[in-house]
């Protein structure tokens, strides 16, 4: 009995991996950029090539059996944040998307990764104890993050809705960490 359950557990995570196997290859891009900017001479990146091989083996496996899953059910790659490759928008010989219920023209799963990263940030003092920086994502959306202190306490708000609050000490102490 055990021995059965491990084989359909075993026979499930094969299934849900391969299924994903198509994507940006993040980890061999990564490998990829190394190799290009590690030298400036082409005979020399095809040998740094040929001599990363087996890492480009490691990569691919990566990509193929994880991030590249990832990306295919969460519908973004989780290290680029970029969209799947399967919901690039294009001319196709088939549109069979309006005859299909919603659930199955989208990724099932909830991206991993933040897919609303900042892509511009433009900071304001309001007055003395009010801060505002109008965001703008890499989708598109827009936010306006306002800090007011009140006191030793300061309080986040997105949009009109708290989100965080910190104290001067805790602010001081972050900035002297990142000087």
């Amino acid at each position: 009995m055990k021995k059965t359950i491990t084989k359909i557990v075993a026979l499930a995570a094969v299934s849900v991996a391969l299924s994903g196997c198509v994507g940006s290859n993040a980890v061999t891009g990564y490998l990829m950029k190394f190799n290009l900017k590690a030298v400036d001479n082409r005979y020399a990146r095809g040998g740094l090539n040929m001599l990363l091989a087996p890492a480009y083996g490691l990569t691919v496996a990566a990509d193929y059996l994880v991030f590249n899953s990832l990306e295919f059910w969460t519908g973004s790659n989780p290290l680029t944040g970029s969209p799947h490759i399967f919901d690039a928008k294009m001319d196709t010989y088939l549109d069979i998307n309006h005859h299909l219920d919603k659930s199955l023209t989208e990724a099932p799963v909830g991206p991993i990764t933040r897919t609303n990263m900042i892509k511009k940030g433009q900071m304001q003092q309001i007055d003395e104890n009010t801060i505002q920086m109008d965001i703008t994502y890499q989708s598109g959306e827009r936010a306006t993050l306002i800090g007011v202190r009140d006191g030793e306490m300061v309080t986040y708000f997105i949009d009109g809705e708290v989100v965080a609050q910190t104290s001067i000490d805790e602010l001081e102490s972050y900035a002297a960490s990142r000087a």
